[in-house]
């Protein structure tokens, strides 16, 4: 998709989990309104070629947003090389769905791990490098809005991210950097066309007001939207990406 905006000349973004998906597709989106990117991944393959699919403006960084070494050493190379993050996107987390009964001490620590943890500490971790006015968003999901049955664990993390999207906003508003989150609904990704069978692709499609499931670009708009300066008056805000399937309310995904 062309863009011919330069909201972001000049400025470097950081996005975790950026080799595919909604990660990416925000890369691709920063880049062609002028950002400098970093996309960080665990798996450094696919990582490099995401980076390769982005081209000359896009730099990738392997490690894993739940290891507080591997974060120190990603700031660390972020300052050496471009000395600040104006836009922080940070996506990394993980889908884990079952009942409360299936869940074990293990799985708890690694889906709250995987989605509280590594947005709390890739920004703890960023702050130094956030210069005053810069943006931050956070990916969260539609299940924090509703109670699904299979979901309470994963739900769960994802609440704790909007809760610290709100409070982050309030901490981090003397030095005027906003921070905002993102819910999407049922997006096309790869996880998503891995972990549904055709059949649920098409049924979750049929939930949706819209009449589909979204696409990573819809996620990467809004998520370009809010670290912009045509947001400069959002602050703590969770935006639903969903098509409008939240407002049907939990009863249709029963």
């Amino acid at each position: 998709m062309t863009h011919n905006s330069s909201r972001f000349d000049g400025k470097t973004a950081l996005i975790t989990g950026g080799s595919s998906g909604m990660g990416l597709a925000t890369a691709h989106r920063l880049l062609a309104e002028g950002a400098r990117v970093v996309v960080t991944g665990r798996d450094k393959s696919r990582l490099d070629a995401a980076v390769a699919e982005l081209g000359g403006q896009a730099r990738g960084i392997a490690g894993d947003a739940t290891d507080l070494d591997d974060l120190d050493s990603l700031v660390a190379a972020v300052a050496n090389r471009f000395g600040q993050i104006d836009v922080l996107f940070a996506n990394a987390g993980i889908g884990s769905f079952q009942t409360i009964e299936q869940v074990t001490g293990a799985l708890f620590d690694q889906v709250i791990g995987g989605n509280l943890k590594g947005a709390f500490f890739t920004i703890q971790k960023s702050l130094p490098l956030l210069p005053d006015h810069a943006a931050i968003v956070i990916n969260a999901s539609f299940g924090l809005h509703l109670g699904v049955p299979g979901s309470a664990l994963y739900s769960a993390s994802k609440a704790a991210v909007h809760n610290l999207t709100r409070s982050l906003a309030a901490e981090l508003a003397p030095r005027r950097i906003r921070v905002n989150s993102v819910s999407p609904g049922y997006i096309d990704t790869p996880a998503f066309r891995s972990e549904l069978s055709e059949a649920t692709q098409r049924g979750v499609a049929a939930l949706s007001p819209a009449g589909r499931v979204g696409t990573a670009d819809d996620v990467a708009a809004a998520v370009v939207f809010l670290a912009s300066s045509d947001a400069t008056f959002v602050n703590g805000h969770d935006l639903r990406v969903d098509g409008g399937l939240t407002a049907i309310g939990a009863s249709a995904l029963l």
